[in-house]
């Protein structure tokens, strides 16, 4: 395995082409993170501190995760691309309730995407300055910390929210660059791929300060991670593969025979969107609380006192939270997973083709028969997921190990995360050596 390792990348640093495109991408990083560095014009940086030091809530830690521990210092890029990616979702939800949009994508695909592209840009940019309030408001609310002693209705305030959404599209932007001159379609997924790897550093830094719990941490964060990444290379690999015949060419007077093959359906089709959407979900209360905090001066109204129950509910970690939690994981993996297949069409591409799933008719006979069986293969994939979410809740209840043990809250997600930009770019780049003449795989059929 180390040789074929090595082998492979030799290869890699052979290919001119490749070695330009992985030397930009590494520099736009750089980019990235050195202007994660810039604090925010106005922020109190010894509130922030106290209130990072002294909080345990789980929705600034999933938050501060997400962000790359840009939040932490509330950095001008403390909301990432996710203003993005948030609206990207919404409009692949949307897509199919929207009149007219599905004969869209089916009649002109490239210019239904070209459409899509565009108004992403185009929701993300309010979303990014909601969001921008939200957060301001966040800290008020769970660590009741004014981060902006003059935040209100006046300019300055004005130039945080400006300043945080251009951080937003700035991320953006070098995501673009690093999908166009560097890594092909990697950007935002290497950005945020960037942003947990930094934190290792940090989390291994503030486990070696519990003198008291050093060792016995650093075993359980070895053996969760080992274990969590064992999971999800089996579980991303699943695969059920449907047998399709696809027809055989005329050659001459003579019809050749059907050629067979397998259309493989993934077991985790979703991916990472269903944790990230449910965390982003489960911490509404909070960002609307925080935003109603901004807006509405010394708010009394009922909504309020909801949102507040919400975050003490959040904050708490017991059990309820966990659940609720894990059940919006598994449910925006059917829901989103249903969206994608919708969306993909398997029937009407293999209709187009001539090809058949044996013993199916083709047309809706095959959809309906392929929806079936994704849904049957995509419950051990949102069952994974939610198994994912909730392990640190799960560890935490078998060892604690008060402080130290609040590096487990992250742990599984992110790594979930990781692996699957790891893998995926892996992946991206056997194929780009494979074009080149390079036929020696790296993982073990």
């Amino acid at each position: 395995m180390l040789r074929k390792t090595i082998n492979f990348l030799k290869h890699l640093w052979a290919a001119e082409d490749l070695r330009n495109r992985i030397l930009i991408t590494a520099f736009l990083l750089v980019i990235y993170r050195i202007a994660a560095h810039i604090p925010v014009p106005g922020v109190d940086p010894a509130a922030l501190r106290a209130l990072f030091k002294n909080q345990n809530s789980t929705v600034l830690g999933f938050l501060d995760l997400l962000s790359g521990g840009t939040l932490a210092n509330f950095s001008v890029l403390a909301m990432g691309p996710y203003p993005y990616i948030t609206a990207q979702i919404i409009l692949q939800l949307l897509s199919p309730v929207l009149p007219g949009m599905a004969e869209r994508q089916k009649e002109d695909p490239q210019g239904y995407q070209r459409w899509m592209e565009r108004w992403t840009y185009y929701v993300a940019v309010p979303m990014a300055a909601l969001q921008s309030l939200s957060q301001i408001g966040l800290y008020k609310v769970i660590g009741n910390v004014t981060v902006f002693p003059n935040f209100g209705w006046n300019l300055p305030s004005f130039a945080v929210v400006v300043t945080m959404t251009a951080g937003t599209m700035f991320a953006i932007w070098l995501g673009e660059l690093i999908s166009e001159y560097g890594l092909k379609n990697q950007g935002l997924s290497l950005i945020i791929f960037a942003g947990i790897v930094a934190r290792i550093p940090t989390n291994f830094a503030s486990m070696f300060a519990d003198e008291v719990h050093r060792w016995q941490s650093l075993g359980v964060y070895v053996l969760v991670i080992v274990a969590v990444v064992f999971l999800i290379i089996i579980v991303q690999q699943g695969r059920r593969n449907i047998p399709v015949m696809y027809p055989g060419r005329r050659i001459g007077f003579r019809q050749a025979m059907p050629v067979r093959a397998n259309l493989p359906l993934m077991v985790n089709m979703a991916g990472m969107i269903p944790l990230i959407f449910a965390g982003t979900f489960i911490s509404m209360p909070a960002v609307v609380g925080g935003w109603v905090t901004q807006v509405i001066p010394n708010p009394t109204n009922v909504f309020h006192t909801v949102a507040l129950n919400m975050v003490q509910f959040m904050n708490s970690n017991n059990s309820g939270y966990w659940v609720v939690y894990f059940l919006l994981v598994v449910v925006f993996t059917f829901f989103y997973t249903d969206v994608q297949f919708t969306q993909a069409n398997f029937a009407e591409n293999l209709r187009r083709s001539g090809a058949q799933i044996p013993g199916v008719t083709t047309g809706d006979a095959t959809q309906k028969y392929l929806t079936k069986v994704m849904r049957r293969i995509t419950l051990p994939g949102a069952l994974f997921l939610g198994f994912v979410a909730i392990l640190p809740f799960l560890v935490r209840m078998i060892i604690n190990y008060g402080s130290s043990s609040s590096m487990l809250l992250i742990t599984s997600s992110g790594l979930l995360i990781v692996v699957g930009v790891v893998r995926e770019l892996y992946f991206n780049l056997e194929a780009e050596l494979k074009l080149r003449g390079y036929d020696e795989s790296l993982l073990v059929k």
